[in-house]
């Protein structure tokens, strides 16, 4: 390639940085790859020709505009107009997408989706005291890295400048992102970093509104809340100070509900919360029915902590014991296959209740000498103790593909800087009570997580519902798990263990142990948007949809990597993304190659029993929990959703979420035909803002 003396480019927002030919080489073969007319040798030799040209009207330093202009002219007199008007096209594309973001008001360096930028300018960013944004989505991390990284002076075990550099690199490349209250508070006076609490309910109206206050307090900075209602007498009990009638956990629920609506985390989100109540609690069908008349605990997701005794007696069709848990006697039974079916029928009606296997969950209970743990966070995807919290970051895993194979060397390093970076946030957190940070502190406990596992098997060539996905998610949960606990154990070396290791199930396997868990998998949403990936280990959601980003306005949206492989194969258009986008799906067009039908398929194309199998396999090399949402379409029977329950316990998962589309009013995903004929102007698979995959009732907005 013929070397240039132009040595600056002035971008299109006054910012003079290094002139790169290399970019102009990419632009073109992008543009040729758009056309499927890619010839190496032809790129060389028109980037050449595109220099010249730039060479004879500049020294030193051009303009991003000018450069683009010359490439437009260079392909045009050399034959290739329809490359050009591939460009053209790329150009407008991207033109309007500046637009849109100078509208935002965002200064975007890092190229971001317009989504992402309002996602950021809606709940990240900083703003000054009028409201206005004081900081673009690089300064964001910038500030970010340099909070968190500050923990390292305390050790003198890392350089913290370079730390911070590490971190900042790790976050701008959309490598890993950490969970959205260390993004939105970290280096504010909120300090408030954690994204997971769980907070203990006692049976005493004294403990239960001291409860309530502290949600308040974690909600406000960010968090979210789960909560085990099943220490709390049942309905109709007697209280004996006062011989009063007790009313009950639920209604109990029903005021922190209340509570949590006037409640917005940060001021930027409203509070999620978690509601557990033991399959053995005397009010567990009044639980089980709270949700069905899609009103009452807008603000809860609730699920049944299910015993490994309850499944056998609903598997011999035996009745059950409830025990009340005040006085711990057995006040009575139901027979658990009918309650087992009321669980199906109401989560097939409404979305809930989910289950938790808590048996399972206390199997893996890595301080059992500590305690029991009896509820988890809104999301089901870690287990905590009473007033114990925990921050999450995840990993990219679609940056972590390299020529059609998983990049392991740079996943390792990844899950190291991840690791060292969630562990600093437990030094650096500012906890909303003393209680919370003291038993935080002495387990130390983080959850490392992947998120764009379903744009990492696109770029693998391998389908969702396939058993080479169950090896990968397997093999990779398996390294990702084996590394961070290297790095744990690296860090312990120096910062020493977590305080309570002496009594974990640790101390016989490992010589030492930073943390008390690494790992987690959560449901990523906004994070995702951020990064521009598909959410947590979810299948995609659509192909291509209409997102809504703006008042009023849609923008077309085409997964990347379908839109690379359409036009690598030459039947990419506007018009049959658009026609995709009617329906979400690819699998019913045979303009398609079948071998790219097979790999793009989204939620609603697999069956069920992939979602569960692949949900297990990351269960397997994770500490925590997996959060997924096992996706049905609106005319799934119950027994198929039976069927998911059963198979999602038998493979020792610790939970399962259902949704059944449809079953609620308001969605975050429409596709329905059924909901055009309503509302025609549908036209279109049609996104929420914040809607990144998983569960579609929006009921959750972590």
């Amino acid at each position: 390639m013929q070397s240039s003396s132009i040595q600056k480019i002035q971008k299109r927002d006054g910012r003079i940085v290094a002139f790169d030919p290399q970019k102009i080489s990419t632009a073109i073969a992008k543009a040729f790859s758009a056309t499927r007319e890619n010839d190496g040798k032809v790129v060389s030799a028109l980037t050449g020709k595109v220099l010249l040209e730039l060479l004879k009207k500049h020294r030193g330093i051009t303009h991003v505009e000018d450069v683009q202009d010359t490439i437009e002219h260079v392909l045009i007199a050399n034959g290739y107009e329809r490359v050009a008007k591939a460009f053209i096209l790329y150009r407008k594309r991207h033109s309007e997408i500046r637009e849109a973001k100078a509208f935002l008001g965002v200064s975007d360096e890092l190229k971001l989706s317009v989504n992402a930028i309002r996602v950021l300018r809606k709940r990240y960013l900083k703003k000054d005291d009028s409201g206005r944004i004081v900081e673009t989505p690089m300064q964001l991390f910038r500030r970010v890295a340099h909070s968190v990284a500050i923990a390292d002076r305390r050790y003198q075990d890392y350089d913290y400048v370079k730390t911070e550099e590490e971190f900042y690199k790790v976050m701008a490349a959309l490598e890993f992102l950490p969970n959205s209250p260390t993004l939105m508070n970290a280096g504010t006076p909120i300090g408030q970093l954690a994204a997971c609490f769980v907070l203990p309910v006692p049976d005493s109206i004294n403990g239960i509104f001291e409860t309530l206050k502290d949600m308040a307090l974690i909600h406000q900075s960010g968090g979210g809340t789960g909560f085990g209602f099943s220490s709390v007498r049942p309905r109709g009990d007697i209280v004996g100070s006062t011989k009063g009638i007790a009313s009950g956990p639920v209604s109990f629920m029903k005021v922190y509900d209340s509570a949590t609506e006037e409640i917005k985390q940060g001021g930027r989100r409203r509070g999620a919360n978690m509601g557990i109540l033991r399959i053995d609690h005397p009010d567990i069908i009044d639980f089980i029915t709270s949700k069905q008349d899609l009103k009452t605990l807008h603000n809860f997701n609730i699920s049944v902590a299910v015993t490994g005794a309850f499944m056998k007696a609903v598997e011999k069709n035996q009745n059950y014991d409830l025990i009340n848990p005040h006085t711990g006697k057995v006040t009575g039974s139901l027979p658990a296959r009918e309650v087992f079916d009321l669980i199906v029928t109401m989560a097939w009606r409404t979305g809930d209740p989910g289950m938790i296997f808590i048996d399972e969950i206390n199997r893996k209970n890595p301080t059992p000498a500590v305690g029991p743990i009896e509820a988890t966070n809104p999301c089901g995807e870690q287990p905590l103790l009473p007033n114990e919290s925990c921050n999450l970051g995840s990993i990219n895993l679609g940056k972590m593909a390299l020529d059609g194979k998983i990049n392991w060397a740079r996943l390792k390093e990844v899950i190291h800087i991840g690791v060292h970076f969630l562990d600093n946030v437990v030094d650096v957190n500012k906890y909303p009570l003393q209680q919370i940070e003291q038993i935080t502190k002495a387990n130390r406990k983080i959850g490392l997580g992947v998120m764009g596992f379903a744009d990492l098997l696109t770029k693998l060539n391998i389908p969702y519902n396939s058993k080479k996905t169950l090896g990968i998610a397997r093999e990779l949960m398996r390294f990702i798990d084996t590394e961070s606990k290297k790095a744990s154990m690296n860090l312990a070396k120096t910062r020493g263990s977590f305080p309570n290791f002496e009594k974990s199930i640790w101390k016989k396997k490992y010589p030492r142990m930073r943390n008390a868990t690494t790992t987690t998998v959560a449901p990523t949403g906004t994070i995702s948007i951020i990064a521009g990936c598909s959410s947590g280990i979810e299948p995609l959601f659509a192909v291509s949809y209409v997102r809504n980003v703006m008042e009023g306005a849609q923008l077309l949206e085409v997964n990347a990597a379908f839109e690379e492989t359409a036009k690598k194969h030459g039947f990419y258009g506007r018009e049959l993304m658009l026609k995709i986008a009617r329906k979400g799906s690819i699998a019913g067009f045979p303009e398609i190659p079948l071998r790219v039908r097979q790999t793009f398929v989204t939620a609603f194309d697999i069956d069920p029993e992939w979602h569960i199998r692949v949900q297990a396999e990351f269960q397997k090399y994770t500490d925590s929990a997996v959060s997924k949402t096992i996706n049905f379409p609106q005319n799934v029977s119950k027994e198929t959703v039976e069927k998911a329950y059963k198979l999602a316990y038998k493979l020792k998962c610790k939970g399962i979420t259902i949704y059944r589309y449809g079953s609620k009013k308001d969605q975050v995903l429409t596709i329905s035909e059924e909901v055009r004929k309503i509302r025609p102007e549908l036209q279109y698979v049609a996104a929420h803002e914040e809607y990144a995959g998983g569960c579609a009732s929006g009921e959750c907005p972590f």
